[in-house]
């Protein structure tokens, strides 16, 4: 009978010297850590980018330099950036509230038009006559889209926490809606002389720009940066006060970390699913005010590059921190507005899609603790 063992004399396979091991972080990472995960997906973003621009006959170098320069190569476009970066800021503080909370809110973009919706009515319909000065103007059109916002986020809301319908269908689908909610009335029932959007707002319910006080400050001269960055800028503190300074915001925070717990000490996941979709839709329904007051100064169909569903790469990227929104606002404000000189103009949109995979892949080195092991002698 022949032994199977092998003999000293039979070769043994050798694999690597060393593997790969991967552990689940038991422990939160140090604070830094996500920031240089974040920066390293970012920086892996752009050298992939390159070595498309690169295979496609572009030079990557004076590409990303033409992106710079259109962005930020002198005040004027620096200032253009700023008003591409105030909706930005608002629905990424929108998207970070609500996932804050785990509540995956995807449907920002159509309450952007929903706010946007609700500020046109207080001119159009009218609920204030074309003669009301700016001081009462501009606060009533606030509320009207922070309101009109928060009744699209109320709605998902409500169904997630009354019958566990899926917030990430629900928000979808109701963007749709909200586009053909806006479209009846700006193809039918505003529309100015059967044009597809609504007349002109009059002046008093224009945001103010910094080219408005040009006579005073010649420096103005040609500045389109409005009212809404303060607004968007005083919305980042309040979001953060509310969400690491309030006990509403410890709540939101110890249901989106452990709701069984939250649960335990009593806190009522109900109502704050409701109320974090309110104040989630209502924060992008005032980007849609901002836009259509502080640029369009009337309502169109075009008012929105896909700003909600950009918010939601803001907000990751950010790490849901208000303040780094603001940051990473502006970086994407000068991409979408990079994307009028850059030619093709889908350079920039690839370059956000690129950046939001490398994102999501990123947050893998999170949740996991990568060794390498040598291997044992045998």
């Amino acid at each position: 009978m022949t032994d199977l063992v092998p003999t000293s004399s039979q070769p043994v396979r050798k694999g690597l010297p060393f593997r790969i091991v991967l552990e689940p972080r038991l422990e939160q990472p140090a604070k830094w850590f996500p920031v240089a995960v974040s920066f390293g997906a970012v920086v892996i973003a752009l050298i992939i980018g390159g070595i498309v621009l690169a295979i496609a006959g572009g030079d990557p170098f004076r590409s990303y330099a033409a992106i710079g320069r259109a962005a930020f190569g002198s005040i004027g476009v620096f200032s253009d950036t700023i008003v591409k970066a105030t909706p930005l800021i608002l629905v990424g503080l929108a998207c970070s509230v609500a996932f804050r909370m785990r509540l995956w809110n995807i449907g920002a973009e159509g309450q952007f038009f929903l706010g946007a919706f609700g500020a046109s009515a207080v001119v159009l319909i009218p609920l204030l006559p074309a003669g009301t000065p700016a001081w009462i103007f501009i606060p009533a059109m606030m509320i009207a889209g922070i309101a009109c916002g928060a009744l699209w986020g109320f709605i998902p809301g409500f169904l997630k926490a009354r019958f566990n319908v899926n917030e990430i269908i629900s928000t979808l689908m109701m963007n749709y809606i909200a586009v053909a909610w806006n479209n009846f009335f700006i193809f039918t029932v505003w529309s100015e002389s059967g044009f597809q959007m609504s007349r002109m707002f009059p002046k008093t319910a224009w945001l103010p720009r910094l080219a408005d006080f040009s006579k005073q400050i010649p420096a103005f001269r040609g500045l389109t940066t409005h009212l809404g960055l303060i607004i968007a800028l005083l919305a980042a503190v309040v979001v953060w006060f509310i969400l690491y300074r309030s006990r509403w915001g410890y709540e939101i925070r110890l249901i989106g970390d452990n709701p069984k717990a939250a649960s335990y000490a009593g806190i009522n996941i109900q109502r704050n699913i409701i109320l974090v979709m309110m104040l989630s839709g209502g924060l992008a329904g005032l980007a849609g005010m901002s836009e259509i007051t502080g640029v369009v100064h009337r309502l169109q169909g075009a008012i929105s590059p896909g700003y909600g569903f950009t918010g939601i790469i803001i907000a990751w990227l950010a790490k849901l921190n208000p303040f780094a929104v603001v940051i990473v606002s502006i970086l994407f404000g000068a991409l979408i507005l990079a994307g009028r000189e850059i030619q093709p103009s889908g350079i920039p949109k690839m370059i956000q899609g690129i950046l939001l995979v490398c994102l999501i892949a990123s947050d893998f080195f999170l949740r996991y603790r990568v060794r390498i092991v040598r291997n044992e002698e045998a």
